[in-house]
C-alpha cells in the first residue's frame, strides 16, 4: 500500500533547496498552489528558478517571493501583470532576476514534451524573431522552425480539488490548466488538494492525474 499523504505544509516542501527549479501550475492566479508556495517562502530557500505560465499580477506570492529576493530566473510566458508595471519589472530593471520569455504553447509543449521524455521538438513559433536566437532551426517543406527543448524541474507544485491517499487527482475548472502535465515533468511533484477522500471515491473516469506521478499530497 502506498500512501502519499502527509500532515503538514512544512512535510510537503520539505527538501526544497537553494537554487531548485520548480514548475508552478495554473493560469495567472487561477489554479495556483498558493499555499505551498507560501511554504516555500517560509522554508528561506533561494536562488530559485520558477517554471508558470505567469511570472506574477505584482500582489501575489510569487511576487512576495520576489520582494524578498528568493528567485533567480523565471520562465514564462507572461512576466508583466495586466495593470502596469510589478515588481517583477523592477527587479528585471536591475538585473536582479533573468527571464526566458517562451511562447504560451511552446511552454506548454515544452513541458509536455519533459514529462514524456521527449528530447525537443520543432516547432514555426517563434521563428525569425529574437524568442529563435542562438536556437538550432530548420527548413521543413518550405518553413523555418525553431528547435525547442524540454523543460523539467526538481519540483512540481500542483493544485488539484480532490485526491486519495494514492495521490489520484481530480481538478476544479482552470486549474486544470499546467497542473497535471507539470506533475509529470518533475523528479518530485506535490499536491495540494481542497479535500482527502477515501480510497473508491473518485470516479475513474474524472482521474485526471494518476497517483504514479505523484510523490506527496497535503490537504490545505
Amino acid at each position: 500500500m502506498v500512501d502519499k499523504r502527509v500532515n503538514t505544509l512544512a512535510q510537503a516542501v520539505q527538501g526544497i533547496h537553494d537554487g531548485a527549479v520548480l514548475m508552478v501550475g495554473g493560469f495567472g492566479t487561477s489554479g495556483r498552489p498558493v499555499a505551498l508556495l507560501g511554504g516555500v517562502l517560509e522554508l528561506g530557500v533561494r536562488d530559485l528558478t520558477i517554471i508558470a505560465n505567469n511570472a506574477t499580477t505584482g500582489t501575489d506570492i510569487i511576487g512576495d517571493l520576489m520582494r524578498a529576493g528568493r528567485i533567480r530566473k523565471v520562465v514564462c510566458s507572461f512576466p508583466r501583470g495586466l495593470h502596469g508595471k510589478t515588481i517583477f519589472d523592477e527587479l528585471y530593471a536591475a538585473g536582479k532576476v533573468e527571464l526566458e520569455l517562451v511562447p504560451q504553447g511552446t511552454l506548454a509543449e515544452r513541458i509536455r514534451a519533459g514529462a514524456a521524455g521527449i528530447g525537443g521538438f520543432y516547432t514555426r513559433t517563434g521563428a525569425a524573431t529574437e524568442l529563435a536566437k542562438g536556437k538550432e532551426t530548420r527548413v521543413i517543406r518550405g518553413q523555418e522552425y525553431v528547435l525547442e527543448e524540454p523543460l523539467t524541474a526538481d519540483f512540481a507544485l500542483i493544485l488539484a480539488h480532490q485526491g486519495d491517499r494514492w495521490g489520484n487527482l481530480v481538478y476544479h475548472r482552470g486549474a486544470r490548466v499546467n497542473n497535471p502535465v507539470m506533475a509529470g515533468a518533475a523528479s518530485v511533484a506535490i499536491a495540494q488538494v481542497s479535500q482527502i477522500v477515501e480510497l473508491g471515491a473518485l470516479d475513474p473516469e474524472h482521474i485526471v492525474t494518476p497517483g504514479v506521478f505523484i510523490d506527496r499530497l497535503v490537504e490545505l
